[in-house]
């Protein structure tokens, strides 16, 4: 009988195949991420970019993960770094933007534009808004300003503090509006409610401000109690299309990119019904698009459900344009939103190193993605930070110039008298 060979060591037959598989793999990504200039490693292999030295390494812990940017980077990207099937190694912003700028140009997928589509009912919007600010304040205190303003700051300097920016922020927003003591205010999406105390306290307006967060309603109820401005800003637990009443101002800083492509219209009709047609005068400040596009699947499944960055052209098109609101002014802070999210980035991550973050690590990788994946998208210009300015076709009170804006006292001249 002869006697049995003993099996091969297959580690040893298979590697050389192993490693050209994955060298294979690794180059149809390079290919498809070209001209990003971004290291490949996965296993023994490596690809490097053909032009200048690499900004970050994409280190792959599995093929799986390798195929799936190579089907669909954007779909597939953020899970896999989430759960720590992919390691940046380097700079992971600056990896972001090459990723982003190389793949500017790709055709969004079509179910994602049909995700827009979907409106978002009252009930859908109160989940989308759970899911993302319901989080817990203690959470969100963690990285943001002392003040707690979620959304974009103003810089008068580069090397001005988050915490003073956010303060100037509030001050352009009603210097654009021009606030004048005693006058009406109400505010769609009012956040931890900062801006609708600073228009009280600083300008002498009266606010009402809606919000269908309860934690975050609960939070500026009890602030406006303490600051003593409760008998000035009224917070409203419920949905922007629960505004009645007539208003000198009306004021939106943050909420617009979650309203929904399908409601945009609605939106329009709520600001037209609320504004005083002769001197009424509004302000939208939003995430916006360099063109339409969807937003990114990973943000919009894991982080933003719902959510919808519009084009500038969008709004005049279905927010304004269909109930002759008439823009005033327009002015992009993009990146001044880029500057807030390095602030907010840096904050996050000191918070996580210090192991305060909490949560598991899935959590904390996918807000640091986010994080970090915002700021190069403002950094890139596929993300833009839209401060839209408007009032009723035919009123009569527009500043005649935007000298007020910078000068020393209450801001931009409405309603001022002509000779």
């Amino acid at each position: 009988m002869a006697t049995a060979r003993p099996a091969p060591d297959r580690s040893l037959v298979d590697a050389p195949a192993v490693d050209k598989l994955d060298g294979l793999l690794l180059r149809r990504l390079a290919a498809r991420m070209d001209p990003a200039r971004l290291r490949y490693a996965l296993g023994r292999s490596t690809v490097d970019p053909p032009q200048g030295s690499p900004v970050a390494t994409l280190r792959f812990r599995d093929r799986r993960a390798v195929l799936g940017l190579v089907l669909d980077p954007e779909e597939h990207f953020g899970d896999a770094y989430a759960e720590g099937r992919i390691e940046i190694e380097g700079d992971l912003v600056a990896a972001l933007e090459a990723a982003f700028c190389a793949l500017s140009d790709a055709p969004a997928n079509p179910l994602a534009w049909l995700y827009t589509r979907v409106p978002n009912s009252l009930r859908r919007a109160r989940a989308n808004v759970h899911h993302h600010y319901d989080l817990g304040n203690d959470f969100y205190a963690l990285w943001l300003d002392e003040q707690l303003l979620y959304t974009c700051a103003y810089f008068e300097s580069p090397d001005q503090s988050l915490e003073d920016a956010q303060v100037a922020k509030m001050d352009h927003v009603c210097r654009k509006i021009g606030l004048r003591p005693g006058e009406s205010v109400v505010e769609a999406g009012c956040g931890w409610g900062a801006l609708a105390l600073h228009m009280a306290r600083r300008y002498g307006a009266r606010v009402r401000a809606f919000n269908v967060s309860r934690e975050q309603v609960a939070w500026a109820r009890a602030r406006a109690r303490r600051e003593g401005l409760d008998d000035r800003v009224e917070f409203v637990e419920d949905d922007y299309r629960a505004i009645r009443g007539r208003f000198d101002a009306f004021v939106s800083v943050g909420m617009l990119e979650h309203v929904g492509r399908r409601s945009f219209r609605e939106l329009g009709g709520v600001i037209a019904r609320s504004l005083d047609p002769s001197r009424g005068r509004g302000l939208l400040h939003f995430i916006g698009r360099d063109r339409p596009r969807p937003l990114n699947a990973w943000i919009r499944r894991n982080i933003f459900p719902g959510a919808y960055p519009p084009a500038l052209a969008e709004v005049d098109r279905d927010v304004l344009g269909p109930k002759r609101l008439v823009v005033v002014d327009v002015e992009n802070l993009r990146p001044h939103y880029a500057l807030t999210l390095r602030h907010w980035r840096e904050r996050y991550e000191r918070a996580a190193a210090e192991a305060r973050v909490g949560r598991d690590e899935r959590f904390r990788r996918a807000w640091r993605l986010y994080l970090a994946g915002s700021e190069a998208a403002f950094l890139t210009g596929s993300l833009q930070l839209f401060q839209v300015v408007f009032a009723p076709c035919g009123a009569s009170g527009a500043p005649w110039t935007r000298r007020g804006l910078y000068e020393d006292g209450p801001g931009l001249a409405w309603n001022a008298p002509t000779s």
